[in-house]
């Protein structure tokens, strides 16, 4: 053969008729993964594996499409990989995955909910949730901090609940929040006053008068989906935040420009998470240009999981 068949980006090669495997990729690999459905927007993967080059770890990291009602068959198979030392979590498993960890760091007890395990060489797996800390951590990137701001979020899953704690931890001075089940929405505020004191409530998906609005649901996933919140209604000088991570803007996003808003997509949240998730994995990743977060996260308390 005289023609280059390259198959999963490079990982499998045939030239001539000779098979080359990567040459990053050998016996003593580690291996992680993303599980969730559907993955196919998914940056993680092309994130992890450009900084292990980069480093020269012998990692790669690889999606799994796996759906929700296969997770406990997934978890079984992944158990008895002995070179597994990782695994980022995204939807829909971000809460059910919390069954089947050994332990938990303290961002996924008080959250309810992870998006990364590391699987310890003893064989314990431990579970983090980082997704409202880097929300957060890209929001001061930005220059959008909530310190002494009211917010108001939109969407109480798993995400947004790790949002709610981590907003109302960094100084914000009131905080709103909204879902379509409102029993889960009030519980959560509910449990963020307990937790941080800071002022919050359940209200309606109403942006007047706060100096931020956030969107923690799937709305902007797809181009036709309605917007969270009534865009006539954004308020000019306000801060929108979007954290569904789209190569092109929301729909919320081009609203709120139009209206005189400050606008923050889904990459700063996405890269903040990657610093405080791959610190957890054991690996330093910082974006060019942008300052390190607090140091004290990986050494954060774990607990048994009953």
């Amino acid at each position: 053969m005289e023609h280059a068949i390259r198959r999963a980006r490079g990982i499998l090669e045939v030239k001539g008729g000779s098979m080359q495997s990567a040459p990053h990729i050998t016996g003593a690999t580690r291996l992680y993964v993303l599980v969730g459905d559907p993955l196919a927007k998914a940056k993680s993967p092309e994130l992890l594996n450009r900084l292990f080059l980069k480093q020269g770890a012998e990692a790669v990291c690889v999606p799994f499409g796996v759906k929700a009602d296969d997770l406990s068959a997934f978890v079984t198979g992944a158990r008895a990989i002995r070179n597994l030392s990782g695994v980022l979590v995204t939807m829909p498993h971000k809460q059910q995955m919390l069954g089947f960890v050994d332990e938990l760091h303290s961002t996924a007890r008080q959250v309810g909910a992870l998006n990364v395990i590391r699987c310890d060489d003893d064989g314990r797996w431990i579970g983090a949730m980082f997704d409202g800390l880097g929300c957060v951590l890209g929001m001061e990137w930005k220059d959008c901090g909530p310190a002494n701001k009211s917010v108001l979020l939109v969407g109480a899953g798993g995400a947004g609940r790790a949002i709610a704690f981590a907003i109302a931890s960094a100084g914000a001075r009131t905080l709103t929040i909204f879902d379509v089940d409102e029993r889960r929405a009030d519980d959560l505020a509910e449990s963020v006053t307990a937790v941080t004191g800071c002022r919050t409530q359940f209200g309606p998906p109403d942006p007047r008068g706060y100096d931020i609005v956030i969107n923690a649901t799937a709305l902007g996933l797809n181009p036709e989906d309605p917007t969270p919140v009534n865009p006539d209604w954004l308020e000019p000088g306000s801060i929108v935040v979007d954290i569904i991570n789209a190569p092109e803007l929301t729909r919320l996003c081009r609203a709120a420009l139009a209206r005189g808003c400050r606008i923050q997509d889904g990459r700063p949240m996405h890269e903040g998470q990657a610093v405080h998730t791959l610190r957890f994995l054991g690996f330093e990743y910082l974006p060019e240009g942008r300052p390190a977060p607090d140091t004290r996260l990986r050494s954060a308390p774990t607990q048994d999981v009953p």
